[in-house]
């Protein structure tokens, strides 16, 4: 059994925390997490360790070859979504090191799939192009709009 489960309005507040721990100049307000959660609440999942929060996933249908803006609310899922989008993983340093990231892909790998896309893209920002890498994800181009050390990737899956 996964250690991930559903995000939760609840959780809100602990995803909010984790990514300011993890993500430093690239975290975003809690409102957006919120919004994400609202719009596609089957790409949001959290990771628990014995009962305390450590990690979570925000991912969702997404159009454009652009990733969605920093910290900016997006509104809707595009009617028209031709990928999906890989919005945000972030553990605590606690939480890695045991597959948890690795399973939360395949939860991203598995609602694309099961949505009827055949892309993944993501912007990896921090130097996490390595394990992205690892994750079967390729660059496609700079990550325009997050800063100099971004870099947009992407993954193709079988349908």
């Amino acid at each position: 059994m996964s250690p991930w489960r559903p995000m939760r309005w609840p959780d809100i507040p602990a995803v909010a925390a984790i990514s300011d721990a993890v993500h430093g100049a690239y975290t975003e307000h809690a409102d957006i997490y919120a919004e994400r959660l609202q719009l596609y609440p089957a790409g949001c999942w959290m990771l628990e360790r014995a009962g305390d929060a450590v990690g979570y996933l925000i991912s969702h249908p997404w159009q454009d070859d652009h990733s969605p803006a920093l910290n900016a609310p997006i509104l809707a899922i595009p009617a028209t979504a031709d990928r999906y989008y890989l919005h945000d993983l972030a553990l605590l340093p606690q939480a890695r090191g045991a597959g948890a990231a690795a399973q939360a892909v395949q939860l991203v790998v598995d609602q694309a799939d099961s949505a009827g896309f055949a892309r993944i893209t993501l912007t990896a920002v921090n130097g996490a192009d390595a394990f992205w890498r690892k994750q079967g994800f390729l660059p496609v181009n700079d990550g325009a709009g997050y800063g100099e050390d971004s870099l947009a990737m992407e993954r193709t899956i079988s349908q």
